[in-house]
C-alpha cells in the first residue's frame, strides 16, 4: 500500500517584518539610486543646452550613449555576477555611477561630458542585473513578486522625489546638484557594503552562463515578446508627453509624471500583492500588457487633458505591474547559479523596445498628423500591445509556475 505525499505547508504570508536587512539595503539603495539620477538627468539638458547654449543634439548625443553603454553592457554585468558574486559589482557600480556623475560637474566641452556619461552608463550595466540576482539569491520563490514589487516603488518613489529635489539644487547652480546626485550613490555603496558574499557556483557564469541563456529558447522567445511592450512604455516621454502638451500646454508634463509615478508609489505594491494572490503571473502581465495597450489606444480620442489624465491613470495601473511580474518570471526560468546572465539577457528587450520606441514614437504622431488622421498613430500602438500579448501568451506557456519553482528550490 503506498501511503498519500504529505502535502507541502502552505508559506506564511509575506510581510515586511520578514525582509532581511540586505533586502532592506537593496530596497533603501534602490530609492536613492533612482532619486539621484532624477535629480540630475532632467538638469543636464537644462544646463548646457539652456544655460550654456550647446547644441540640443550634442547633449542628446551624451544621454543616448548612456543609456545604451548601461543597457548594452548589462548582459556583461549579469553574466560576471555569476561568475565572482553580485555584491563586488553593484559596490563597483555604485562608485563608478557616482564618479560620472561627479565628472559631469566640472565638464566644460562636449568631450568631457561624454567620458563622464559612459562612465555613469558603465556604473549602471554593473549593477543592474546584480540587483535582481541578489534579490533572487535572497529571497523564497514564493515572495520574489513582493520584492521586486517593493523595489519598483521605491524607484518610484525617487523619480517623484528626485526632480523636485533637482529644482531646488539647481538654484546653488548645476555642478552642486551634479556633486550631490554623486553623493547619493557613495550613500549606496556606504548601504550596500552589508550585502553578504553570496558565492556563485564553480564554474558558473561568464560566457558559459551567456550562452545558457541565449540557447534558452523560453528566455529568448519572452525577451523578444517583451520588446512590444518595451516599445509601449516609452511612450510616456514621447507620444504621450506631446500629446498632453497638445491638451494642456507646456505645464502638462508635471500632472502626467506625477500621476504615472504617485499612482506607483501608492497602488504598486498593493495591487501587485492581490493580483498575485488571484491569477497566475503570467496571468498578470498578460493582464497589464493588455491595459497598457487599450490606454495607449484611447488616448487618440481624449479631447480634453483631463480626458488624458485618466487614460494616463489605467496606462500606469498596466506599467506598474509589468516590472514586478517580469522580474518574477525570469527569476523561475534562471538557474540559480546563473540569474544574474538570465536576467542581463533578459534586459536586452527593455534595451532594443525602448530604443524603437523613442524613435518610432514621435514619428507616429507626425506620420498621423500628416494623414489627416491624428488617432491613427494610438491605434498602431494599440495594436501593437495587443499582438505582443499573443506573443506573451505564447512565450509563456513553458514558464514555471510559482508552485514549481518553489518545489524546485526546495530540492
Amino acid at each position: 500500500m503506498t501511503l498519500p505525499t504529505p502535502a507541502a505547508p502552505e508559506p506564511e504570508p509575506f510581510s515586511l517584518r520578514q525582509l532581511s536587512g540586505a533586502q532592506w539595503a537593496l530596497i533603501v539603495s534602490t530609492f536613492l539610486m533612482w532619486a539621484g539620477f532624477f535629480l540630475i538627468i532632467p538638469l543636464v539638458t537644462v544646463h548646457f543646452v539652456g544655460g550654456l547654449g550647446w547644441a540640443a543634439g550634442a547633449v542628446g548625443a551624451v544621454l543616448g550613449v548612456r543609456q545604451l553603454t548601461q543597457q548594452g553592457l548589462t548582459v556583461l554585468g549579469g553574466a560576471w555576477a555569476d561568475r565572482i558574486g553580485p555584491r563586488r559589482l553593484i559596490l563597483w557600480g555604485c562608485l563608478l555611477r557616482a564618479a560620472g556623475f561627479a565628472a559631469m560637474a566640472f565638464s566644460g566641452s562636449f568631450w568631457a561630458l561624454l567620458l563622464a556619461g559612459l562612465i555613469a552608463g558603465l556604473g549602471g550595466a554593473l549593477f543592474d542585473a546584480p540587483k535582481s540576482a541578489a534579490i533572487t539569491a535572497l529571497t523564497r520563490p514564493e515572495y520574489r513578486p513582493q520584492l521586486f514589487s517593493l523595489l519598483s516603488v521605491a524607484g518610484n518613489l525617487g523619480m517623484v522625489l528626485g526632480p523636485l529635489l533637482g529644482a531646488l539644487m539647481i538654484g546653488l547652480g548645476f555642478s552642486v546638484a551634479a556633486l550631490i546626485s554623486a553623493s547619493a550613490y557613495v550613500l549606496c555603496w556606504l548601504i550596500l557594503r552589508s550585502l553578504p558574499n553570496i558565492q556563485p557556483q564553480a564554474g558558473s557564469g561568464g560566457l558559459d552562463g551567456l550562452r545558457a541563456a541565449v540557447t534558452d529558447p523560453r528566455l529568448v522567445r519572452f525577451t523578444l515578446a517583451l520588446i512590444g511592450y518595451f516599445l509601449l512604455s516609452t511612450q510616456l516621454n514621447v507620444a504621450v508627453t506631446l500629446r498632453a502638451v497638445e491638451l494642456g500646454g507646456t505645464g502638462a508634463t508635471g500632472p502626467l509624471y506625477a500621476l504615472n509615478a504617485g499612482l506607483a508609489v501608492l497602488l504598486q505594491y498593493p495591487l501587485l500583492r492581490w493580483t498575485s494572490a488571484h491569477w497566475p503571473a503570467r496571468t498578470v502581465l498578460t493582464v497589464a500588457v493588455s491595459l497598457t495597450a487599450v490606454s495607449l489606444g484611447l488616448m487618440g480620442f481624449a479631447q480634453t487633458f483631463t480626458a488624458l489624465l485618466a487614460c494616463a491613470a489605467l496606462y500606469s495601473l498596466g506599467t506598474m505591474l509589468v516590472f514586478p511580474t517580469q522580474q518574477t518570471l525570469v527569476s523561475r526560468l534562471a538557474p540559480p547559479a546563473l540569474a544574474g546572465s538570465y536576467f542581463g539577457f533578459s534586459s536586452l528587450s527593455l534595451g532594443v523596445g525602448g530604443a524603437l520606441g523613442n524613435l518610432l514614437g514621435g514619428s507616429l504622431v507626425d506620420f498621423g498628423q500628416a494623414l489627416g488622421h491624428p488617432q491613427l498613430p494610438w491605434l498602431l500602438l494599440m495594436v501593437t500591445g495587443l499582438l505582443t500579448v499573443i506573443a506573451l501568451r505564447w512565450a509563456l506557456r513553458d514558464v514555471p509556475t510559482a508552485e514549481q519553482a518553489a518545489q524546485s528550490a526546495n530540492e
